[in-house]
């Protein structure tokens, strides 16, 4: 069995955290005495699928790892309709994070748990 490279424990915490937080403060914004908000939803659902990854990915699921880079870069996509700062700034986490995730380390960490089951 090979450990898992710490990048992979880092960044899965960081979706799983981010994931969380980002939940929380919209899950906030229910209010009862409004007309349902299904974009809210959809908000909320993004988040539960960052902490999903995020756990996935630190259990060595490929699929998760994949999962991951798509949330970021759909990121980058909704940062090109706001400020360029938001877009700038993800476009970098998506490069930084896609590094980590796909040097040759971490896809022998992928390659192996798959191996395993």
């Amino acid at each position: 069995m090979i450990q898992r490279p710490l990048s992979v424990t880092i960044i899965g915490w960081l979706f799983i955290a981010t994931g969380i937080v980002g939940l929380v403060y919209h899950a906030a914004e229910f209010k009862t005495a409004r007309p349902f908000q299904y974009e809210l939803v959809l908000i909320c659902f993004v988040r539960i699928l960052a902490i999903l990854f995020g756990i996935f990915t630190m259990r060595g699921r490929n699929w998760a790892r994949w999962g991951l880079l798509v949330w970021i870069a759909y990121h980058v996509i909704l940062g090109a309709f706001h400020t360029l700062f938001e877009l700038v700034a993800h476009a970098l986490l998506l490069v930084v994070v896609g590094w980590l995730l796909l040097r040759p380390r971490a896809s022998a960490y992928f390659r192996a748990t798959r191996a395993e089951r």
